[in-house]
């Protein structure tokens, strides 16, 4: 499937997109390649673009003042990445982002997002729904983070994505998962 026709179903999901307002929302997006290991956004840029994944898989992470990285999404296929405060507010970005696979991205800007948001109601509704689901998404993983085991976040995700299993480092889902790499190690031992 085409990376736009990709776009348009998953747009389609949860609004109704007419054929008219179609070709308007792909000529909006750019698509663009990334090598694995490259950067899509470094710490201290502003984050201009929201990015759909057509193809490939990506990481956010911050590092702490020790140096230590922590990831805070790790996104694959059909799925969307950015750092949202730096897009929406255009103030330098905590994060980065990088490439875990040679991947395909479609991506658009913030100024160009905003104007079609005020053009296609559609578009605002599929939108909103997507930054509830991520807002909700974030709490689940923060309480998950509190009040669950190690075992239990480990069951979630690979209930959840199992195909993580295969394409992204341990050692970057223990990060996620807010555990070391021994520990995962372990956890996986016992399955």
């Amino acid at each position: 499937m085409p990376e736009d026709n990709k776009l348009i179903y998953y747009l389609n999901k949860w609004s109704d997109i007419s054929k008219d307002n179609e070709a308007t929302i792909t000529s909006a997006f750019e698509l663009i390649s990334i090598k694995k290991k490259k950067d899509l956004l470094v710490s201290g840029e502003v984050c201009n673009y929201l990015y759909f994944i057509t193809q490939g898989c990506l990481r956010s992470f911050y590092i702490d003042s020790k140096g230590v990285e922590h990831i805070y999404q790790i996104r694959m296929d059909n799925s969307w990445i950015s750092d949202l405060e730096s897009f929406f507010s255009q103030v330098p970005s905590e994060y980065n982002i990088e490439a875990l696979e040679d991947s395909h991205l479609l991506r658009i800007s913030n100024e160009r997002m905003e104007q079609l948001l005020a053009e296609i109601p559609q578009l605002e509704r599929y939108f909103r729904i997507l930054f509830q689901k991520a807002y909700v998404n974030a709490l689940t993983r923060l309480n998950a983070t509190m009040w669950k085991t190690a075992m239990d976040r480990y069951n979630d995700m690979l209930k959840e994505h199992p195909e993580i299993f295969q394409r992204v480092p341990l050692i970057y889902i223990a990060s996620y998962l807010g555990i070391t790499p021994e520990s995962l190690s372990r956890i996986r031992k016992q399955k």
